[in-house]
């Protein structure tokens, strides 16, 4: 499998909107392990395929990802996904591989009922609670052009995306 680049804010790259997968051959199979791969290398818990510049609707979650016994991870494959039901609020600190240096207090929903494709083009659906709610919508969120940052009140926006352009800057 091949490691792929993840892009930071600010690229513009991550505002994209990501189109439908609607081929489900080798090529899309061999893509989800790579961002696997990715995400695990990057130490995440999941990663949407708009962050390695690929603008498809796919995205990857393993809230094991931190295991060293690769046995024990449990990866999730997501094509097309799709909130149709959200329960609840909660408020956790979320972090982003595409938001370097920043993590935030963010409201989701507690619980949501997701609809999705696995590789294979299968529907099929997914009640998630806690961490993986958070996590998917974090990730489909990304399909969306929309960062976990977007979600802070205006005037914390204001001053971590300022702060964020600001050390991207300084990178380059």
């Amino acid at each position: 499998m091949a490691i792929l680049e993840i892009y930071t804010f600010p690229d513009p790259i991550l505002r994209k909107q990501t189109k439908a997968v609607t081929v489900f051959d080798h090529e899309l199979a061999v893509t989800s392990q790579s961002m696997l791969e990715t995400m695990y290398l990057s130490s995440g818990i999941g990663l949407a395929a708009i962050q390695t510049g690929i603008l498809k609707r796919i995205i990857v979650v393993d809230l094991k990802s931190g295991e060293e016994d690769v046995n024990l991870r449990e990866p999730h494959v997501f094509i097309n996904p799709k909130i149709v039901k959200k329960f609840g609020t909660t408020v956790s600190e979320e972090g982003c591989l595409s938001v370097i240096e920043f993590r935030g207090e963010i409201e989701r929903a507690e619980k949501i009922i997701v609809e999705y494709q696995d590789v294979t083009g299968q529907p099929k659906k997914m009640e998630a609670e806690e961490m993986m709610s958070i996590c998917l919508q974090h990730e489909i969120d990304h399909l969306n052009g929309v960062l976990f940052i977007d979600h802070l009140p205006l005037l914390k926006q204001k001053m971590v995306k300022k702060r964020l352009t600001k050390l991207a800057k300084a990178e380059e």
